[in-house]
Order: C-alpha cells, then sequence, then structure tokens
C-alpha cells in the first residue's frame, strides 16, 4: 500500500531515471515536455468546460449570419422595389399612350361630324352662324348675357317639365 507522502507517478516515471533516459538532464528535458503537453491539454479542456465564451463565440457567429442575410435580403427588396418601379413607370407610359389615342380618335370624329354639319348646313344658315360668332368675338358681353339668360331659361324649363313649381 502507497503512503500519502510516497512520491507521485505521472506517466510511470519516477525519481528513478527512466529507462533509456541518458541522465539528469535528458529527464528534466522530458518532464518539461510533459509539463508543455499537459499545459496544452488542460488549456483544451478549459476551453471545452468553457460554456459561457463557446456561447458568446457562437452567438457571435450567428449573429453575424443572421446580419449578411438580412443585407441580403434588404438587397432583394431594394431589387424588388425597383422592378415594381420599372413596371409602374412602363404601365403609366402605356395608359398615357392609351389616352393620347383616344384623343386623336375624339377629335378625328369632332372633325368628321363638323364636316357632316357643315355639308347638310345649307350656306345661308352657316353664313348667318359665322356672323353672329364674329359679332361675339368683336362684342363678347352681350353674347355672354345671352348665353347666361338660355342657361336660365333650360333650367326653369327643365324644372317645370319635372313637376317643380
Amino acid at each position: 500500500m502507497k503512503d500519502a507522502n510516497d512520491p507521485v507517478e505521472i506517466g510511470g516515471a519516477s525519481h528513478e531515471p527512466a529507462a533509456g533516459a541518458e541522465g539528469p538532464e535528458e529527464l528534466r528535458r522530458r518532464i518539461e515536455q510533459t509539463r508543455n503537453q499537459l499545459g496544452e491539454t488542460v488549456e483544451e479542456l478549459a476551453a471545452k468546460a468553457d460554456v459561457r465564451g463557446r456561447a458568446r463565440a457562437r452567438g457571435a457567429e450567428l449573429k453575424d449570419k443572421a446580419s449578411e442575410a438580412g443585407h441580403t435580403v434588404q438587397g432583394k427588396a431594394a431589387q424588388a422595389g425597383h422592378v415594381v418601379q420599372d413596371k409602374a413607370t412602363e404601365a403609366g407610359h402605356v395608359v398615357q399612350d392609351k389616352a393620347v389615342q383616344a384623343g386623336h380618335v375624339v377629335q378625328d370624329k369632332a372633325a368628321r361630324a363638323g364636316h357632316v354639319v357643315q355639308e347638310r348646313v345649307p350656306q345661308p344658315v352657316r353664313n348667318a352662324a359665322t356672323a353672329v360668332v364674329q359679332a361675339g368675338l368683336r362684342n363678347p358681353k352681350p353674347v355672354l348675357i345671352a348665353g347666361v339668360g338660355a342657361v336660365v331659361a333650360v333650367g326653369l324649363l327643365r324644372r317645370r317639365h319635372n313637376g317643380h313649381r
């Protein structure tokens, strides 16, 4: 049985020179090498036992990944926004082109209707209408008064026609 005061053997080593050791210097070198290996092993075990430190490192790693993913999503959202904006601009141009085309169609139909009326109205009536328009351009007040009177008269006639007095 061993006594508590007996020398401790580490890795099978004792105070006796190990087999193959060339003397005290070789033994000291081996002891130093063993101490270094033991120190590295202790550091590795301490690092594995440092749960808080490992959790912090993993948290920092995950935070970096999340930040990177956020930047990726932000970039893709910006791209999608530009695509939508381009499509909306394109659609706006299409609508604008359609409105211009419709305006031209209305203008053409109005011109044709004007020509039809001009062809079917007798020359004396056209001459009289032209004279009235020219007189109205020279003296706009009487034309405005007559226009207001006509609007009032039409309003009164409609009211009577609908049963209101």
